[in-house]
């Protein structure tokens, strides 16, 4: 049942029916998120307790267990990603962690094992920007790993937060317990890899300003109903957006102003140098007509290493390409941008193909 018809349900009966109505409803709530979990409650209070909003006044509201569980989810991410990462430095591995318990990742989590459903709450306004969220999650058929183009309610993260404390209280405080039931529902887990194919507009653009001396300066204004973000280079106007939210108009503005300032970029910064072996733009694409051609898989890229400090990383990748006589990996050159580290090796595969019909390449 849809926790959001709890209350009208609730309201119309009266008041001995109705906490008889209230305790069968939230028990019916409670079964339904120990089968998401697929963990079962010693202390189904606190499962209670995690999924009542504050407006629900009738019961004590899930606000201490968030408390807990934002710092228990925090931890116990910090754990697998220092573990996972043992060579990584510390302002990757803060990275990671923040990408995976940020707000928008939390509430992607609740929409996809729909623990939306089971929050009690007396706050109408609240319906309509959880399902904003979620219609717009579902269009994206799991594309998008994080930063959509609709601003994720708190709420939502709020819940996922709170559920895991309840859990993690539940279990004697237990945080190897706690990730055995969360880490199935906190996946796909967001790696480097993740972050490097998907960064976020609004920081990618900062930093690329910052490597080419560009001052950027992002100027916000009301149109209206619609907030508008305009993106200033060196005082030149070079990408605006709106939105009903502040944050999402600043994002679609990003992404605009990087898609131009791209465009304005000539081939030589583009690739990373000026002579024609560097002249690698567009490999990819060319390998994957090629691929498509002669019915061979997709070529697969994967990060082969990084140099240098956070703030001036460099990439080399290699291409791995399943073909009819066996499968072939490639190595690029290193390149300030995984995308050019990715056409590198393309361009090496592809010049590699033309020496060898059959393909010269080191075979696994």
């Amino acid at each position: 049942m849809n926790a959001y018809e709890y209350d009208q349900e609730e309201s119309s009966l009266s008041s001995s029916m109705g906490m008889e109505a209230v305790d069968m409803n939230m028990r019916a709530a409670v079964a339904a998120v120990e089968d998401i979990l697929r963990y079962r409650f010693k202390d189904k209070t606190l499962l209670q307790d995690a999924l009542t909003h504050s407006s629900y006044t009738d019961s004590p509201s899930y606000q201490r267990l968030e408390f807990v569980g934002d710092a228990v989810l925090g931890l116990v991410l910090a754990e697998n990603v220092f573990r996972d990462y043992p060579d990584l430095d510390p302002g990757h591995l803060s990275l990671l962690r923040a990408a995976n318990i940020s707000t928008e990742k939390l509430a992607r989590v609740a929409v996809r094992h729909e623990l939306y459903r089971y929050v009690r709450h007396k706050a109408p306004s609240l319906e309509a920007k959880v399902s904003e969220f979620v219609l717009a999650v579902q269009e994206e058929d799991g594309a998008v790993t994080y930063c959509g183009s609709v601003k994720s309610p708190k709420i939502l993260a709020d819940i996922v937060e709170s559920v895991a404390a309840a859990v993690y209280v539940d279990c004697n405080y237990d945080l190897k317990a706690l990730w055995k039931v969360f880490k199935r529902l906190m996946e796909p887990i967001i790696t480097l890899e993740t972050l490097h194919k998907q960064p976020q507009p609004v920081t990618v653009l900062f930093e690329f300003c910052q490597k080419q001396g560009k001052q950027v300066d992002v100027k916000h204004w009301r149109k209206g109903s619609k907030n508008i973000a305009s993106v200033y280079v060196d005082g030149k106007l070079i990408g605006s957006g709106s939105s009903d939210q502040k944050e999402i108009a600043k994002l679609n503005a990003a992404k605009e102003a990087l898609e131009k300032l791209w465009k304005l970029q000539p081939s030589e910064t583009k690739t990373g140098g000026g002579n024609g072996a560097d002249k690698i733009e567009g490999a990819k694409h060319k390998l994957n007509e090629i691929c498509g051609k002669k019915r061979w898989r997709q070529a697969k890229y994967s990060i082969k290493s990084e140099e240098g400090p956070s703030h001036d990383r460099k990439f080399i990748c290699s291409v791995k390409v399943d073909t009819v006589d066996g499968t072939y990996i490639s190595t690029g050159d290193i390149r300030s941008r995984i995308k050019d580290a990715e056409n590198s090796a393309a361009s090496v595969f592809l010049h590699s193909l033309k020496d060898n019909e059959h393909c010269v390449g080191l075979v696994i």
